[in-house]
């Protein structure tokens, strides 16, 4: 049985247009595992929550939007910066399927730690959380067919750009106060194309290629 306001969200990110299988990827993730024990009662609101170090979990419609725009389909590797408390790499998880990898990395270390528990403790095993600076990306494990970026960077980071696949998608926040999410798409011979979604807001993206 669905959690209570589950079945409410999902309907709504329907009506909003999300893709039949981020939605069903949605639907499979229980929220209430990724929030702070006193934000439980609205785990599934459609709204951005704390949890802790100046932080948040992105509003559902948001991953909604973003996962749609990676359009991941089984089997993929991807690359995530800002681990946060793991629930978007919960939703990439479901879309990769048993055959697919997440490589997510956050710079705060209790962050990292929670969202490892999280996702253990959720049941995902396709997952691997790291502690270390996101903007320089994980040149050890790529190139990636697609990176996710949850914070807003100043620019799109060099590394970033250079760890992407050929033909690959990235979807990145760029700006300070004002900030676009900008999709990044790398050719077959890897000439990189820059379009811009519409605006959005982000923390900021914190190190060496961030802020």
């Amino acid at each position: 049985m669905e959690p209570k306001g589950q079945e409410i969200l999902t309907r709504a990110l329907e009506l909003n247009g999300t893709g039949k299988r981020v939605l069903n990827a949605i639907k499979k993730v229980p929220r209430h595992l990724f929030v702070p024990e006193d934000m439980q009662s609205v785990a599934y609101a459609d709204t951005p929550l704390p949890i802790g170090h100046d932080q948040t979990i992105s509003a559902p419609h948001m991953v909604a939007i973003m996962c749609d725009l990676l359009e991941i389909t089984e089997g993929m590797t991807i690359l995530e910066i800002g681990s946060g408390s793991g629930y978007n790499a919960a939703v990439m998880a479901e879309l990769v399927g048993k055959n697919g990898k997440i490589y997510t990395i956050e710079r705060i270390p209790e962050l990292a730690e929670l969202a490892r528990s999280n996702l253990e403790r959720a049941g995902y095993s396709n997952v691997t959380v790291i502690h270390d600076d996101g903007s320089c990306g994980l040149p050890e494990h790529a190139p990636y067919e697609r990176i996710t970026v949850t914070s807003a960077a100043p620019e799109v980071p060099q590394p970033l750009r250079e760890q992407l696949a050929n033909n690959g998608i990235m979807v990145v926040p760029v700006g300070t106060r004002h900030q676009n999410l900008v999709i990044v798409r790398k050719d077959n011979e890897g000439n990189i194309n820059y379009r811009t979604w519409g605006e959005v807001i982000f923390v900021p993206l914190i190190g060496k290629y961030g802020f």
